[in-house]
């Protein structure tokens, strides 16, 4: 690797702190002429287009990252992101189990993949991934909603009761929403 592939990244990446979006397209671009294979230039290049809102190029940029760099779990969570974003439940799933993968603590992804599952119908699949993603941040309040409304699709009364508790404890509030929630579903 080349000092003339870090300059624009390192610009880029300044620019990319202060919103400056095109002129850290332009940097990322150009790192990524002086080294196609740069894949964490290619992923902030998707990054960069993620924020925009332009899904298309974000996942061009994201699936090069994955092409050039496969071991990073991040950036299969980031095109898992995009495909959710864009609907595409599927391929949302494979990204999301790609990152788990490589990163099986990456919270976010399975918290991601139970979501898509839950979407899809498949709320045992769900309530698994969600499992894993509460249990790796036990205080997210949104993973224990999931995970107990996965439980109620499920029919599964005592989990779903565990879910609550645990979810009382530190989010009273959320619990309630998900009682009221759970219940509407599963009457």
């Amino acid at each position: 690797m080349s000092f003339e592939q870090w300059a624009p990244f390192y610009r880029a990446r300044f620019f990319m702190l202060f919103n400056r979006h095109e002129r850290a397209i332009e940097g990322l671009r150009r790192a990524l002429e002086v080294n196609p294979q740069f894949g964490r230039a290619a992923s902030c290049l998707g990054y960069v287009y993620a924020m925009l809102g332009r899904d298309d190029l974000a996942v061009r940029y994201f699936e090069q990252a994955t092409r050039t760099d496969p071991g990073n779990a991040a950036t299969y969570f980031d095109l898992g992101f995009i495909f959710d974003r864009q609907n595409q439940k599927e391929k949302a799933i494979e990204a999301f189990e790609k990152a788990v993968a490589l990163k099986p603590t990456l919270d976010r992804a399975w918290y991601g993949m139970g979501l898509a599952h839950a979407v899809l119908g498949r709320h045992d699949k769900a309530a698994e991934a969600l499992g894993r993603a509460a249990q790796l941040q036990p205080m997210n309040p949104f993973a224990w909603y999931n995970l107990g409304m996965a439980y109620a699709a499920l029919g599964d009364r005592v989990k779903l009761a565990e879910a609550h508790a645990h979810l009382d404890r530190f989010d009273p509030r959320m619990a309630h929403k998900l009682a009221e929630h759970a219940a509407l579903k599963t009457d």
